[in-house]
């Protein structure tokens, strides 16, 4: 059985990196994802809606930044994991930490790290977005990508 790097994204909402979504990989490739309930410290008094959901749908079908953390503590504490290198994932892991007063527990790194002999990364990425039919701003579509292409890569050499 394949052993996979983690990976993982988060969709962040439209100001200040605001996560509202995330996934992250498995070491059998497995992926989890799940929306996340904005903190009343993220929210405007006047707004209903964060990027492309709206309150309501995160506070209902989304986990509480706590338990994100937890599940993520579980499955890669101490661990470096892998993001695009595109978006405010960073930004938003901190954030997310931030509201408790922690310390983020992981280590972010580009994914076209793993394959320092590739120089086309992201190209490949791209066009495996295009034959998966897949969307790039969605955390799960995100990491399902970066899984394929790791295997497709680890597979050719």
């Amino acid at each position: 059985m394949s052993t996979y790097p983690g990976f993982i994204a988060i969709e962040t909402g439209d100001d200040d990196g605001l996560p509202l979504a995330i996934a992250w990989s498995l070491p059998d490739g497995r992926v989890k994802h799940t929306l996340i309930q904005p903190d009343d410290s993220w929210i405007d008094d006047d707004s209903n809606v964060m990027g492309q959901y709206t309150i309501e749908e995160l506070e209902s079908l989304g986990v509480s930044p706590l338990d994100v953390i937890r599940e993520l503590e579980n499955d890669h504490f101490s661990a470096t994991l892998y993001t695009n290198g595109h978006g405010d994932d960073e930004a938003a892991l901190t954030r997310l930490f931030d509201t408790y007063g922690l310390d983020p527990f992981v280590e972010l790194a580009p994914a076209e790290a793993l394959y320092p002999d590739l120089d086309d990364w992201h190209r490949q990425r791209s066009e495996l977005f295009n034959e998966m039919g897949l969307e790039p701003m969605r955390p799960e579509d995100e990491i399902q990508v970066m899984l394929s292409l790791h295997q497709r890569l680890s597979d050719d050499s």
